[in-house]
């Protein structure tokens, strides 16, 4: 349930810009009438309404996820709030500037983030980040959760510079492909591979025999 929650604006935001571009006249003519007032100049054009319309989708995916976690009682992860504030203000500008640049920088933004995250954490506190969080579930030695670290560090760096790659070098539908599921697609391929070096290096748990 939560990997759907996690997925789902990222799946609105496909398909939203998806149909929306089947049909920019009438994406254009919505997106007019019903937010030209969050618009500078308050008119929104063919080329730009599908973006448009998929970030408005998009940010309000995210706050209703986060709304719907709170109501629930639920924790609301620090990652889930850096996204929203990205989302929110770099679609903002993406809203009323009418351009699709700031919400493709948003991505890579949040690509960062994370990989300082990872990077500054044993430098400011002294611990691992990720052992923190997977720590309870796993023992490894010490040099593997640095190399691990180290990984994670990398990943998401050569993500933010991949996202933008695509976003200069493509059009747009093409790098909304991307963010909805070629994005997904490479996390999948790194955390098997994870899988597979956690595997080589997991302490074996003792029975109560050895003991």
């Amino acid at each position: 349930m939560k990997i759907l929650l996690d997925f789902l604006p990222i799946v609105l935001f496909f398909l939203t810009f998806n149909q929306a571009e089947k049909r920019p006249d009438e994406a254009a003519t919505l997106a007019t009438d019903w937010f030209g007032f969050m618009i500078s100049g308050g008119a929104v054009g063919p080329k730009e309404a599908p973006v448009l319309l998929a970030t408005i989708v998009v940010i309000l995916a995210t706050v209703l996820q986060v709304v719907y976690l709170k109501l629930r009682g639920q924790k609301v992860d620090t990652m889930l709030w850096i996204s929203l504030g990205l989302v929110t203000v770099m679609g903002g500008a993406t809203i009323y500037f009418h351009s699709e640049t700031f919400i493709k920088w948003k991505p890579s933004v949040l690509y960062w983030v994370m990989a300082a995250a990872f990077w500054l954490s044993p430098i400011l506190s002294g611990r691992n980040l990720l052992k923190m969080m997977m720590g309870e579930q796993i023992e490894l030695p010490a040099f593997a959760w640095r190399n691990l670290n180290l990984a994670w560090i990398a990943f998401f760096s050569v993500m933010g510079v991949l996202n933008l790659w695509i976003a200069y070098t493509y059009d747009t539908s093409t790098w909304v492909t991307f963010k909805s599921f070629g994005g997904m697609g490479l996390m999948l391929v790194f955390m098997v591979a994870q899988g597979v070096y956690l595997s080589r290096h997991l302490k074996p748990v003792e029975s109560d025999e050895t003991r």
